[in-house]
């Protein structure tokens, strides 16, 4: 068991549903994954991640189900984004049901369950027409907190990350860069060119999911510096 203080967790974000409507939902939804496409800090669009555990599918660590559609999309960027060590979640009452405990000021992450039901005015309209009833759709929030993120679990649900694998070196890729002479620093969470340093920052190779998008970072990032030699340049034929 970890921690012996036992801790009230926070319901910040806490309950297991929110009352806000379907459509207030969609458009929530929506709006996060955009902005975390402009980002850039969703797994399909950042091919690094500062996660200390494998991308699998994250899963319910009192059910053992995983998770699906949209909500798999979520706690992914969640993992990513703020670094947890583990896909497994729990709400705040399974937490304390396997008896543990959310820490206290954690903030949870919103997923949804997506259903159908038939309204019973519905049902009685189809009775009366003779024809089948039409189900509405509707969307129901749920609160998870990371595993990382609650004390007094048992010690199976805290599944710690592996350690980064061995780098996967490229010789004719290792030796273009190499060519190149240009100013790598190797380290830290984003990849950028900073023309003030004339330098080159990318995320160690095996923070990338799969390592050989570690070189086509690199040679991305050299392709600014190919931009500015070009755009700093005199025209042709000017002295």
């Amino acid at each position: 068991m970890r921690a012996n203080n036992k801790r009230c967790g926070s319901r910040q974000a806490g309950a297991d549903s929110g009352g806000r409507t379907g459509a207030s939902l969609y458009q929530e939804i929506t709006d996060r994954i955009i902005a975390e496409l402009e980002r850039g800090t969703v797994p399909w669009v950042k091919p690094w991640g500062r996660a200390r555990t494998g991308l699998g599918l994250p899963r319910n660590a009192a059910t053992q189900r995983r998770y699906s559609g949209i909500n798999i999309l979520i706690l992914w960027g969640a993992v990513i984004e703020r670094g947890f060590p583990s896909q497994n979640w729990l709400t705040f009452r399974q937490a304390l049901s396997l008896g543990g405990n959310v820490r206290k000021g954690e903030h949870g992450t919103t997923i949804v369950h997506a259903d159908r039901f038939v309204p019973k005015n519905e049902k009685q309209r189809a009775d009366t027409d003779g024809d089948e009833p039409q189900a509405v759709p509707f969307l129901k929030r749920f609160t998870v907190f990371n595993v990382a993120q609650c004390d007094n679990l048992p010690e199976h649900l805290y599944d710690a990350g592996e350690p980064l694998p061995e780098r996967e070196m490229v010789p004719q890729a290792e030796a273009l860069i190499h060519a190149t002479g240009a100013d790598f620093r190797i380290g830290g969470e984003r990849a950028f060119y900073m023309p003030g340093s004339d330098t080159i920052q990318v995320p160690p190779q095996p923070a990338f999911f799969h390592q050989i998008d570690y070189y086509r970072t690199c040679f991305h990032e050299l392709g600014f510096i190919a931009s500015v030699l070009l755009a700093s340049a005199p025209a042709a034929g000017r002295a």
